[in-house]
């Protein structure tokens, strides 16, 4: 199991659930969005500092990655709990707009 281990207060980004690296097609850094989803995260700023950090990409970029990763069938494959609650919570946004 690969983790990224962030310097600020030891957050950490599991880039593998311990499935085969590339089973479900997706890169390392696909693998890595999805499991910073997965977490639930204790206040403001945590996660995107662990995105910074631990992915070294921008909150801004992340949820660009995040944004296509939902309509990605190999990532509804990997994990589709996560991959459909977010796709009900983006659709719910993009109601209320």
């Amino acid at each position: 199991m690969t983790e990224e281990q962030g310097a600020a207060g030891g957050a950490s980004v599991e880039a593998d659930d311990g499935a085969l690296p590339g089973a479900s097609g997706l890169g390392e850094r696909e693998r890595a969005v999805l499991a910073v989803e997965r977490r639930s995260w204790p206040g403001p700023g945590a996660k995107e500092r662990a995105v910074r950090e631990g992915l070294g990409l921008s909150p801004t970029r992340y949820y660009q990655l995040l944004n296509a990763l939902l309509d990605d069938p190999r990532a509804l494959a990997h994990d589709p709990v996560t991959v459909n609650r977010l796709r009900r919570v983006r659709e719910e946004r993009q109601r209320r707009r």
